[in-house]
């Protein structure tokens, strides 16, 4: 068993392998040629669009399986007539649309935070807490779930995997959207990484402005003078 899995595992740790040696060649051209980031901001850009088109074509997704679902409930209840691979077919969408669109929703800075610490910081002790969490805990963790759904989608779909439900649909395009999803999330993690560093180097704009607490209250302090006057 052993033995397969070495098999299993070696296409992922060559794509694994590819994907960091060429994220090390950018920076190390970057370092030595391009202090203006250049190359790296152009890529993030790239990124940034494929991520965008992406997040917003499968929000429909949710449309779609909302039509599934009353489908299912109606024919159900209406016609006594029920199918598993519809009921499946409304899971499938949904975890679609949650998988390709998670990327989307980190670059529009969206995804939930604890902001204990957070708001207390300065803009740029923000962006330098963003940063390392996108270093050394987002793309460790994506990288590690590429590495397990490579020889897990490709196991499934060689063997046909079928659902256990009588009537149920092939099992592996569901299983593709956590690779495909955990895909997107690793690239916009490199994008993120590009732009948190081009904006503490002053490169580009601050896309996503979180204005700490005491900024806030002196904003609102400001406005509230600037109206009394």
């Amino acid at each position: 068993m052993g033995f397969h899995l070495a098999i299993d595992l070696s296409p992922a740790a060559d794509v694994i392998g590819a994907i960091v040696l060429a994220v090390a060649a950018a920076v190390f051209w970057t370092i030595l040629f391009d202090r203006r980031m250049t190359v790296l901001i152009a890529l993030a850009r790239i990124i940034d669009r494929v991520t965008a088109f992406v997040g917003r074509a499968v929000s429909w997704l949710i449309l779609l399986a909302v039509l599934v679902s009353a489908g299912n409930a109606i024919s159900r209840k209406a016609f006594d007539i029920a199918s598993n691979a519809w009921l499946e077919l409304q899971w499938y969408l949904f975890g679609a649309a949650y998988l390709l669109a998670a990327a989307y929703t980190l670059q529009q800075n969206e995804h939930i935070r604890i902001d204990i610490l957070y708001n207390m910081y300065s803009r740029r002790k923000q962006n330098m807490v963003d940063l390392f969490g996108h270093i050394f805990f987002l793309m460790p963790f994506v990288l590690l779930m590429l590495s397990y759904f490579f020889p897990y989608v490709w196991l499934s779909f060689r063997s046909g995997e079928v659902s256990t439900n009588a009537g149920g649909l092939i099992i592996w395009p569901g299983k593709l959207m956590l690779l495909l999803g955990f895909g997107l999330l690793a690239l916009q993690g490199v994008s993120e990484i590009v732009k948190k560093i081009a904006i503490m180097r002053g490169l580009i704009a601050d896309e996503h402005q979180h204005v700490a607490t005491h900024q806030s209250l002196d904003d609102i302090e400001e406005l509230d003078s600037s109206e009394i006057r």
